[in-house]
């Protein structure tokens, strides 16, 4: 399944058969990744009346339905209309799903009871120029990130700053191992997505963030391409499936 991409005058070779994973599952118990103070996500077969939609318990077909929050319980990618007076949807908002991208770690910086990826962080890792889509990884990456409960942790966030950089590069998708690019408790300021977005002065449309992703750690910083799917929810947010590729 070699596939010969041509890019901005170059060409790559990638292998569909061997795509990387980066999404979180969706579950419906407490194993789940849970943020912003919710409950876990509920899959439960559909009842009326004497009918459960399980096969198990006498169904013709399994029927569930899935109560979740995009934002909170897995990996999303979120278009504007996450921070805007206006409505705008992921799903006419994201129109390209192949991108060629940059992954790097970081390990956080501390600053007082905070830990923040400023810009100095990322220049060291990226340099002066980035393609399309931006992949982070923070560091520690601890195996326990599939079913974290973020909830009231104050997790690493990026600095306005560093987000203003990574816009000046370009970046046109930005994808994060944590529930926002933001402070937890921020006062609803939300410097780094307005910062990503350039909202509301000169909004970028067409630029998404993904979050809540997990990254292996057998997969090395560098250059891949990226499959970014999302689900075709009418919402300024949708649970998706950013696959890597590895340039060979």
């Amino acid at each position: 399944m070699l596939a010969q991409i041509q890019y901005k005058g170059e060409s790559f070779t990638i292998d569909f058969s061997k795509p990387i994973d980066i999404s979180l599952s969706l579950r419906g118990d407490d194993k789940n990744p849970i943020a912003w103070y919710l409950d876990s996500p509920k899959i439960a077969p559909f009842k009326d009346g004497d009918f459960v939609g399980k096969v198990s318990e006498g169904a013709s077909v399994n029927f569930n339905n899935i109560q979740f929050n995009p934002h909170g319980h897995g990996t999303h990618t979120e278009c504007v209309g996450h921070i805007s007076k206006e409505f705008f949807s992921i799903n006419q908002t994201l129109k390209n799903f192949f991108f060629k991208s940059k992954l790097i770690s970081v390990s956080p910086e501390v600053q007082g009871e905070d830990q923040v990826i400023s810009a100095a962080l990322l220049k060291e890792q990226i340099g002066d120029s980035c393609p399309e889509a931006l992949v982070i990884r923070t560091l520690p990456n601890y195996i326990e990130k599939r079913s974290k409960k973020y909830s009231h942790t104050n997790w690493p966030y990026l600095s306005e700053e560093a987000m203003i950089f990574i816009r000046q590069l370009n970046v046109k998708h930005l994808l994060i191992d944590l529930p926002s690019v933001d402070k937890e408790k921020d006062e609803g300021k939300l410097l780094a997505h307005k910062a990503f977005w350039n909202y509301p002065k000169n909004t970028r449309f067409d630029a998404t963030i993904s979050e809540l992703i997990y990254v292996p750690n057998h997969v090395p910083d560098g250059e891949y391409f990226l499959n970014l799917q999302i689900a075709s929810f009418e919402n300024d947010a949708s649970p998706s499936k950013p696959i890597l590729y590895k340039i060979q």
